[in-house]
């Protein structure tokens, strides 16, 4: 049975890298009937602390990657890998050093075979180092405390695991992890190293890129759905051309020789269309509850709410942008954008277009988004002028801000009342005194 695990070492965040190492060995375990395990990699006293461990469990709670068996705490097993160093010892495997000659106490020195060596990668393919660029190393510190190197063989054999998919940064240490299984006489397990996450100047992502941890992304109101898909897709494909999918989906034609070795650049213009693409499979009640969470006007009147949502659709790309994306459409009292007033309402003629706009549509037998159009078009027409030297002052004027959804749906939503009534307090507001 195939065994996998995520093994962070808690430090308060969780990188996207490590949770996509972590989601990566989720679909793994999944899509092969195996087992997803956790492990804690606690050692480090100072950093992990109660609520840094929280916080992983927090994250990959809100992911939906609970494993399958009770978590190990790595700090609960020193006592297995100082045993396992002093098993080392008895055979020769492994000596006593100190190391740079502190006078502090000896270091336990892991003895490499001195052969060449090689492994399989499930992702890079064939590896492999010459003897001579594989060196001693310490397993465990002259104070005592046992070398990560220890810690993660010892604990992965006795967690059983089969596979290990971790970040290619532990590439070389696979070759000395390697070596210690043969010493401990456990059969190594197989390896799959993921290539880093970078930014778009090809450096690895951190918090100057954006969000960079797991919280970043839920504190933000996006969904764990599109961060989960979005992770996958960093480094994988299945094959064709889908690219928002499901979780099921994703573990039926999940596979390691699917994942490129290449560095996976992080784009943050698509993981935002791929979280308004996940937003919208969402049930309309979940809609109408974040709406009237963000601005508690909109639960006045559910079918215009209906409506609002509908059109709006496009333009939310989490649920952060709904209040000050849709906030105009539940009040009369909304902010116009300095910058947009400057450029679109102070342009020449602006004003004066909006006026006789503002009568054509008062002429109008219906009020919709068809008939809104046509009567600016026509007006742009019969006034020699681009149709946008009235799209963008008339935005401007019945939502404060540059940017929206459809015009023309959105004044059919808004009412006729209401936009007479907002482009004339906008044309009191912004024209010259007499």
């Amino acid at each position: 049975m195939i065994r996998t695990r995520f093994a962070p070492s808690p430090t308060g965040h969780v990188h996207i890298g490590n949770m996509r190492a972590a989601i990566y060995n989720w679909l793994f375990a999944r899509s092969t009937g195996g087992a997803f395990l956790l492990r804690v990699e606690d050692t480090d006293r100072e950093r992990s602390t109660p609520e840094a461990v929280e916080t992983v469990i927090e994250a990959m709670n809100w992911l939906g990657l609970q494993p399958d068996e009770d978590p190990v705490y790595q700090s609960q097993r020193r006592d297995a890998h100082l045993a396992a160093a002093e098993d080392l010892l008895s055979r020769g495997l492994a000596y006593k050093e100190d190391k740079g000659n502190t006078g502090r106490g000896e270091a336990v020195v892991f003895r490499m075979p001195g052969r060449d060596m090689k492994f399989e990668d499930g992702v890079k393919g064939g590896l492999k180092k010459k003897s001579k660029h594989l060196q001693d190393f310490v397993i465990v510190r002259s104070d005592g405390s046992p070398v990560f190197h220890l810690a993660n063989v010892v604990d992965d054999i006795h967690m059983g695991i089969t596979h290990v998919i971790r970040g290619d940064d532990h590439v070389e240490n696979s070759f000395r992890h390697i070596a210690l299984y043969q010493a401990l006489n456990a059969e190594a397990p197989h390896f799959a190293h993921l290539p880093m996450i970078v930014n778009a100047q090809g450096k690895p992502y951190s918090k100057r890129d954006g969000a960079a941890f797991v919280g970043d992304f839920r504190e933000k109101g996006y969904l764990p759905e599109a961060l989960f898909n979005y992770l996958v897709l960093l480094g994988w494909s299945p094959g064709d051309d889908r690219e928002v999918m499901e979780r099921e989906e994703m573990v039926r034609c999940f596979t390691l020789d699917r994942v490129q070795s290449s560095a996976a650049q992080f784009d943050w213009k698509k993981f935002e269309w791929m979280n308004g693409e996940h937003l919208r499979r969402l049930p309309r009640e979940v809609h109408r509850q974040k709406y009237t969470e963000a601005i508690p006007a909109a639960a006045t009147n559910p079918d215009y709410l209906d409506a609002v949502i509908h059109v709006m659709e496009e333009r939310i790309k989490k649920w952060d942008d709904i209040a000050p994306m849709a906030g105009f459409f539940f009040t009369e009292d909304y902010e116009y954008d300095p910058k947009a007033v400057e450029k679109r309402l102070h342009a020449p003629q602006a004003l004066e277009l909006l006026v006789e706009l503002r009568t054509a549509f008062s002429d109008l037998s219906d009020f919709t988004a068809e008939s809104t159009e046509q009567a600016l078009r026509d007006l742009a027409e019969a006034r020699a002028v681009k149709p946008a030297e009235l799209i963008h002052p008339v935005r401007i004027a019945v939502s404060g801000i540059p940017q929206g959804p459809s015009l023309f749906h959105m004044l059919q939503v808004l009412g006729r009342e209401r936009v007479l009534n907002r482009m004339q307090i906008t044309l009191l507001k912004f024209s010259p005194p007499q």
